[in-house]
C-alpha cells in the first residue's frame, strides 16, 4: 500500500453511449498519468448509492476512478425511463471504456473494471468481450439468472410474472412500460424481496437523493436467462471476486463455481449479506482487499 493518501478531486463528466448521455464522476489523484478503474452499480441503482466511498479510496491510493450511471436511470439520458436493458448496459460499459481510453491524463494501458451486484456480472462479460484490461473486480456478483430465480421467493416470482405479461402487451401496443418494484417485502412482486433487500437497498440512498423503486417488468424474463458467470473462463485479465457468504440475492455458491473457472481468479469471502458490503466494517474489509488487488495489478508505485 502507498505510504500516504492523496487528495481526491472529483469532477462531473459525461460520455456518449449509442446516442444518449451517461453522466459520471471522474476522481483524479494529483499524479502524472495514473491508472484508472471504472465503477458501475447494480440493479436499478445509480452512482450516488454508495459508490463514491469506493472511488475515493481508490483515488486516495493513486488510482483514478470513473463512476457512471447507466442510461435510462438517474441523471443519465435515455428513454423510456427505468428501462433495465442488459445489452444497453453492456454498451454503456463499452462506451465508458472508450471514453476512458480517450483521456490524455491517465495511463490507458492500466485500466480496470469494478462492478457490484448486477454490475458485478456485467464486468465479467465486458472484460471478456474487451480483452485488453489490466484487472477486474466483481463484488457480490450476479452470475446466473436461473440460480437467482431458484433462490427467489416463489410468491414474488408469480406476482412478478403477471406484471411481465402486462408489460409485454404494453410494449407490443407501444405504450409506456409496466413497472415492477426493484425492492419490496418478502412475497411482494419486487425483483429483490429477501428480508434484507428493502432495508439494505434503502440504506444505500443518501439523504436528499431520489429513488424510483421501479424498472420495466420485461427485464424479469431477460434476467432469468442472463448468465454472465459463463464468461469468467474467457477472461484474459486477473479478476477479484468479492463474495458475500450470506447473499440471498446473488447466491454465493453459484458465484464461487464460476470464480473457479477464471484463469487468473482470486476470491475474497465475507460472512455478510448482499447489501452489507457497502457499509461499516464489511465495506472497510472489502475496499481494503480491492485496493490491494488494484494496486498490485495496476502497478501503482
Amino acid at each position: 500500500m502507498p505510504s500516504k493518501t492523496h487528495s481526491s478531486r472529483r469532477r462531473d463528466v459525461a460520455f456518449n453511449s449509442s446516442g444518449d448521455e451517461c453522466r459520471a464522476w471522474l476522481f483524479m489523484p494529483p499524479l502524472e498519468r495514473p491508472p484508472l478503474v471504472i465503477l458501475g452499480h447494480g440493479l436499478g441503482a445509480i452512482r450516488e448509492y454508495g459508490l463514491e466511498a469506493f472511488a475515493r479510496r481508490f483515488s486516495d491510493a493513486g488510482i483514478a476512478a470513473l463512476v457512471f450511471t447507466y442510461r435510462h436511470f438517474g441523471d443519465s439520458g435515455g428513454q423510456p425511463r427505468q428501462l433495465l436493458d442488459i445489452e444497453h448496459q453492456q454498451a454503456d460499459w463499452a462506451a465508458a471504456l472508450a471514453y476512458a481510453r480517450g483521456l490524455d491524463e491517465i495511463d490507458t494501458t492500466r485500466i480496470a473494471l469494478w462492478g457490484s451486484s448486477f454490475g458485478g456480472g456485467h464486468v465479467i462479460e465486458a472484460a471478456a468481450r474487451d480483452g485488453g484490461l489490466a484487472a477486474v473486480v466483481s463484488q457480490c456478483p450476479f452470475t446466473d439468472g436461473l440460480a437467482a430465480a431458484r433462490a427467489a421467493d416463489p410468491r414474488s416470482v408469480i406476482r412478478g410474472l403477471v406484471l411481465v405479461f402486462r408489460d409485454q402487451l404494453a410494449r407490443i401496443r407501444k405504450k409506456p412500460p409496466v413497472m415492477v418494484p426493484l425492492v419490496g417485502p418478502p412475497g411482494s412482486a419486487a425483483l429483490m424481496s429477501s428480508p434484507d433487500s428493502e432495508p439494505g437497498y434503502l440504506a444505500l440512498i443518501p439523504p436528499g437523493v431520489g429513488f424510483t423503486n421501479a424498472v420495466a417488468a420485461r427485464f424479469m424474463i431477460r434476467a432469468t436467462f442472463c448468465r454472465p458467470g459463463r464468461s469468467a473462463r474467457k477472461l484474459q485479465a486477473p479478476i477479484l471476486f468479492c463474495i458475500c457468504d450470506d447473499d440471498a440475492v446473488a447466491p454465493a455458491k453459484t458465484a464461487l463455481r464460476y470464480a473457479a473457472t477464471a484463469p487468473w481468479g482470486e476470491v475474497k469471502r465475507y460472512p455478510v449479506g448482499h447489501f452489507d458490503i457497502y457499509l461499516g466494517e464489511p465495506f472497510e474489509q472489502a475496499v481494503a482487499d480491492q485496493t490491494e488487488f488494484l494496486i498490485r495489478h495496476l502497478r501503482v508505485a
